[in-house]
Order: C-alpha cells, then sequence, then structure tokens
C-alpha cells in the first residue's frame, strides 16, 4: 500500500486525519491515565509504541488510525481507526476521546464514517469489535455500529 495518499474523512462535527507528530502529547497523556486500562494501560512513555503501530498500518495494510479533530476549533479529541496485523487477527475497529468529550456522540460518529470509507473504499466484509468487560460506553458505540464481541 505505498502508493497511499493521506486520507482525511469528514463528517458535520469531524475531521478524521491521519495522525501526526503533533497529536503524540494528548495521545499520551490518555495511554498513561487509567482510561486506557481497557487497552493495556496505563502505560510509560516507552510503552506508547502503539501510536508507531497505528501509523504504520497504513503502508502495510492501507487503513490504519485518524485523528478525531472538531471541525469548528480544530481541537484534536481522540482517535478512530482499524487496527489488524500479528496482534490483531481480524480487522478491528476501535475508538477513543479524550477527557471532557465524552458523552456527546464523537465516537459513534467518527466510527461510523470510519466504517464506512472502510467497506466502500476497502471494499471489507466485515469489521469485530473485541472490548474490555466493563466497558459500556465502547460496547454502545459497537452496538450502535452493529458489530459487537465481548470476550
Amino acid at each position: 500500500m505505498s502508493g497511499m495518499g493521506a486520507i482525511t474523512l469528514r463528517t458535520a462535527r469531524l475531521r478524521l486525519h491521519m495522525p501526526e507528530i503533533d497529536d503524540f502529547a494528548a495521545y499520551a497523556r490518555l495511554m498513561a491515565s487509567p482510561r486506557s486500562t481497557g487497552m493495556g494501560g496505563p502505560f510509560d512513555a516507552r510503552g506508547m509504541g502503539d501510536v508507531l503501530h497505528d501509523v504504520a498500518l497504513w503502508r502495510l495494510f492501507g487503513h490504519g488510525a485518524l485523528m478525531i479533530d472538531l471541525v469548528e476549533t480544530g481541537e484534536c479529541i481522540g482517535q478512530v481507526g482499524i487496527n489488524h496485523g500479528p496482534l490483531f487477527p481480524e480487522k478491528e475497529p476501535g475508538w477513543f476521546v479524550y477527557g471532557g468529550h465524552e458523552g456527546r456522540g464523537y465516537a459513534t460518529e467518527a466510527a461510523f464514517a470510519l466504517r464506512g470509507w472502510a467497506f466502500e473504499t476497502l471494499k471489507l466484509p466485515s469489521l469485530v469489535s473485541y472490548i474490555a468487560p466493563g466497558n459500556a460506553a465502547s460496547v454502545a458505540v459497537a452496538e450502535r455500529l452493529g458489530r459487537v464481541s465481548i470476550p
């Protein structure tokens, strides 16, 4: 997929774009917080290689992480993406929003935009979500998407 250009998706409220180095500080704060427990965290700075995984997926599989910005302000409020590769045997959408932005439908809106792009552009036959037990907010997003598997 080395010929893939930059991907940007838009909704009425959100702009989804490939990660840039300026996105790392807010990402690192979330991953170091207790909110990252469902993803295996909290992580120290050395344990935040996931951001590199998110970027590498674009080159290796033609999909990966997209940062979520508010159209109105340009503020980065989270991330949505499709995981795959050695650590994720099936193509799995994932999402999170940073503290203070929960409960406004941003994760669902971004996940719907990503899912539409994945099915239309990548022609993926399916996506599956594995969600940490007790993560009711992510279960609700997955149910709205019509895809949920809980280990």
